[in-house]
């Protein structure tokens, strides 16, 4: 405003560059809204896209599983809390609903679509049983969909037996506890479920441990969830060095398949060493040699549980899992009989 300095008058000073100024800023705001407006309605359809894409009309009619908003997630998706990774994607940890959370962030594109994703969801969210990890939920509007399990606190069985910053006394009650309830909870999958469910990729790695070193079966049926026209799911998923030579040769997954892998299993817990196909999966070779010379496996027990009173134990382990590792499948026991069979070893070894 400006004033006469007599009257006491003010007449408004607004010369033309403010005016163009304060026009252009105006115009500015209000294109950066409406651009903001496009792109949040862009997202929200895209989103719509994902959900349905993956399956989401069909987990709403079954009503299993709780089904999350990507907002909800998005603050547990940080580099800080990455706790692991592998070929179907990323592990980070977080709280939802005030309880601990393991969000698993596949590769994009790597999973089935639409329906396939959903029924394959809705089976993996009916197995209860406390020897297998739990599905809590998903979020579908995503690229790749995103799962929600429970957390399990002590990590893995592979870090416990082979991560040597956290190398723990082991005893062979402890491992016999685990073998014994792991083989429950894949016979379980095996045999007890409405529809019969295949591990595909059993592993230390994917036997976690609670609190009370209670085990848990994770990962279960990643492998059909990976979309199998994918480059990077084109050849047999699963870790080479427990992997069946029968599936490698013929690509057909069966429930002996898991029952091999798990005989590896068997071996790294009684031995602590690492089973590597690269080097000719000298862990196997030592053990099925030995059964063929008919010769004691003693030499091949970890130090730490190879005690006198324990090695008829050991040897029976042994001589399971080499059972296990039969290449005529036929052979191999299933995993309700190892679940049984080490059930009975786990009691006697306590008496």
């Amino acid at each position: 405003m400006k004033g006469d300095g007599i009257t006491g008058t003010c007449t408004p000073v607004f010369t033309p560059a403010a005016k163009a100024t304060v026009g252009a800023i105006a115009g500015v705001l209000l294109l950066v809204i409406i651009l903001f407006l496009v792109i949040l309605r862009k997202e929200k359809k895209k989103a719509k896209e994902f959900y349905r894409k993956n399956g989401g009309p069909t987990l709403e009619k079954a009503n299993v599983i709780k089904l999350f908003r990507k907002d909800e997630l998005k603050p547990i998706l940080k580099k800080s809390n990455l706790i692991g990774k592998g070929c179907f994607g990323e592990v980070y940890k977080g709280i939802l609903d005030n309880k601990l959370v393991a969000v698993k962030k596949p590769i994009n594109g790597s999973v089935l679509e639409s329906d396939q994703f959903a029924n394959e969801v809705i089976i993996q969210s009916q197995v209860i049983h406390k020897n297998i990890v739990r599905l809590i939920g998903c979020c579908l509007e995503v690229d790749a969909p995103m799962l929600v399990y429970e957390f399990i606190s002590q990590g893995s069985l592979h870090d416990i037996l082979h991560n040597s910053n956290n190398k723990v006394a082991f005893n062979l009650d402890a491992r016999l506890s685990i073998a014994a309830h792991s083989a429950d909870g894949l016979a379980y999958m095996h045999s007890k479920t409405n529809n019969r469910i295949l591990h595909g990729d059993v592993k230390p790695a994917n036997i976690l441990l609670d609190d009370n070193f209670i085990p848990k079966i994770s990962d279960f049926g990643i492998s059909r969830l990976i979309a199998s026209d994918k480059e990077h799911s084109a050849s047999i998923i699963g870790d080479m060095n427990y992997m069946d030579p029968v599936y490698l040769q013929e690509g057909l997954l069966t429930e002996k398949s898991d029952v091999y892998s798990f005989g590896v299993v068997i071996l790294e817990l009684i031995s602590r060493e690492r089973a590597i196909h690269s080097d000719n999966n000298k862990l196997v070779k030592n053990f099925l040699e030995a059964h063929m010379k008919q010769k004691k496996a003693t030499e091949f027990f970890d130090k730490e549980i190879a005690i006198t009173k324990d090695l008829e134990i050991l040897e029976s382990l042994a001589s399971m899992a080499v059972e296990c590792l039969s290449l005529d499948v036929d052979q191999r026991p299933t995993m309700m009989e190892v679940a049984e069979r080490l059930l009975i070893l786990s009691r006697s070894c306590k008496l």
